[in-house]
């Protein structure tokens, strides 16, 4: 053959070869993207666990070969999967082993649960439970203090057993007798600083230990796990994480945002990730004082994309106050349904804030800071500031105010003025929505209270997701929170002008998310060249009705390409 046709032949078996073939094409797909180029598409290709076509059927079959798996969607409604954007794993993974209130509706339901835990507890040991809130009851209490009840009846039934009950909001617990005398409680004990024994008319603690005060218990209860091998507690932690995870798929879950974990956890994640045992991708904030953040325990941090990318660490959580619910929201004006002119908790001086965003600033991680009440976003929001203009050489930052429910008005367009991303929660407003009103009035209900309108419209980014176990994990939930601030039991609305459109909602729990963790390169839409995360649901999130959402299921979860969760 001379060379110039042997040259030619080449060049045209080359530009024929076909493309490697996919491990697997999905057809016959409603897919939103959530990619903006390419928002709408009927077929994806997948390969060794990312996406590397969405588009059209005819395209998608120049992927396909003999080993290709296809799947037929059948006209469902295909989307990318679910990130949590604040949620607490092992906290979730704790809910599904011990007592969990969040479906109770009375204080007497409570202590039937722990009564019937007692039977089968041994002597002395802890009964632990959470999820409880007093505003969500619909039985009145014989006796309270605050809305709270008290202990009498929980400590009739479980005389021997210590209890510990924490409040739905993760700001405030609930002790027995047994548990108090265990804690030293007396009427002399004072209240710690940033937090509130509560208690009746005469002195005495009635139970309900307020933020920084559940100390106190909790003292007493890691006393009891001590007596406890460290190989029984690290299988407790792993048989809830392993729980964790499959409620994740279940409800279409791909990627979870932990809020605030030890070192010694990061460690136990790490090793998870190393050994291919996490199936969802974890990204988590490091939750330590700022004496324990010292260069040498951060020295080997950011951790990025371990696992696979199933495990990332690369930010560090710290609070200025507590929840709305157990009154620790600090706030600019005092609670309107309290006679004592009382501002909410300062549960850490900002001055101790303000050294954790240093040390954030040294090592290259991300600040994350719960704040709840208009005070303490604004002291946040200050503080963050001082700090991006003391170094205007860092860009990009991407620091999050985690929550920010509570906004005075003036401080709503400094979100996007300053970077700040917004990281809330949707069905906390639907969920807090029967005692907002009562706590901070009309005006600053209406005004400021998970102000998700006002805050897109000024161009902050605002990601979404439940707090689990502070509510369920389920996003769809949050999602119908979100475009309707419609309570789904009684149908009691909330400021609706503050809702979500459907775009905004799932660009809010897939891409806004992906991209507060610096992870919007590699999920958050369908999109070629990212990790093939998605999932099959039975309706349309972008057009069906509103009263369809909750009806909805996720019919299949799929992660880097692989089918880990299938109703069938």
């Amino acid at each position: 053959m001379k060379p110039a046709i042997f040259l030619l032949t080449l060049c045209l078996c080359v530009a024929c070869k076909p493309e490697l073939p996919a491990d697997l094409i999905l057809v016959g797909g409603n897919i939103y993207t959530g990619d903006r180029k390419n928002p709408k598409a009927s077929a994806l290709a997948v390969r060794e666990g990312k996406l590397i076509y969405v588009g059209d059927e005819a395209g998608a079959k120049k992927f396909e070969g003999p080993s290709t798996e296809r799947v037929n969607a059948g006209g469902k409604f295909v989307m990318p999967g679910f990130i949590e954007g604040h949620g607490h794993f092992a906290g979730l993974g704790g809910s599904l082993i011990n007592l969990n209130f969040i479906k109770t509706k009375s204080w007497d339901e409570i202590v039937a649960m722990v009564a019937d835990k007692v039977k089968t507890a041994k002597p002395g040991e802890w009964i632990i439970g959470r999820g409880w809130h007093q505003e969500k009851w619909t039985q009145p209490l014989f006796a309270s203090v605050h809305g709270y009840p008290m202990h009498d009846a929980l400590s009739a039934v479980s005389p021997e057993n210590p209890v510990l009950l924490g409040h739905a909001s993760g700001h405030g617990s609930f002790a027995n007798k047994k548990a108090m005398e265990l804690a030293g409680i007396t009427r002399e004990t004072p209240n710690p600083s940033g937090g509130t024994i509560v208690r009746d008319a005469q002195g005495d603690a009635i139970g309900m230990f307020e933020e920084r005060a559940q100390g106190i218990i909790y003292q007493a209860y890691n006393t009891y796990l001590k007596t406890q091998s460290p190989e029984q507690l690290e299988k407790i932690w792993h048989d809830g994480i392993e729980l964790a995870q499959e409620e994740c798929l279940r409800k279409g879950v791909t990627s979870f945002q932990d809020a605030g974990s030890s070192f010694q956890e990061m460690e136990w994640y790490k090793a998870l990730a190393e050994q291919n045992k996490l199936k969802i991708r974890l990204w988590a904030m490091l939750r330590q004082n700022s004496r324990e953040l010292t260069s040498e325990a951060l020295h080997t941090f950011p951790w990025i994309g371990l696992g696979n990318d199933h495990f990332t660490m690369r930010a560090v959580k710290a609070d200025v106050d507590g929840a709305l619910g157990s009154y620790g929201a600090w706030l600019l004006a005092p609670y309107s349904d309290r006679s004592d002119h009382f501002y909410g908790q300062n549960t850490t001086e900002v001055s101790e804030v303000d050294a954790v965003a240093r040390i954030c600033i040294e090592h290259g991680l991300q600040l994350c800071v719960h704040a709840i009440g208009d005070r303490a976003n604004r002291e946040v929001l200050d503080l963050m500031e001082r700090h991006f203009e003391a170094h205007p050489e860092n860009k990009d930052l991407r620091w999050r105010i985690e929550h920010a429910q509570h906004l005075d008005t003036a401080d709503i367009p400094r979100f996007a003025e300053l970077g700040v991303i917004a990281s809330m929660q949707g069905i906390h407003c639907t969920s807090d929505a029967p005692f907002v009103v009562k706590r901070l009035g009309e005006f600053r209900a209406r005004t400021g209270a998970y102000a998700w309108k006002s805050l897109l419209r000024t161009g902050a980014v605002v990601s979404n997701g439940t707090d689990t176990p502070v509510e369920d994990v389920d996003p769809l939930a949050s999602f119908y929170a979100s475009v309707t601030r419609t309570r789904a039991d009684n149908g009691m609305r909330f400021f609706s002008e503050q809702k979500m459109d459907r775009e905004e909602a799932l660009h809010s729990y897939t891409l806004a998310a992906a991209y507060a963790a610096f992870e919007d390169h590699t999920k958050g839409s369908l999109s070629p060249g990212k990790w093939a995360d998605f999932i099959l649901l039975s309706e349309d999130l972008v057009r069906c009705p509103d009263e369809a959402i909750l009806k909805t299921e996720v019919l299949k979860t799929w992660v880097g390409g692989k089918l880990l969760y299938s109703k069938e």
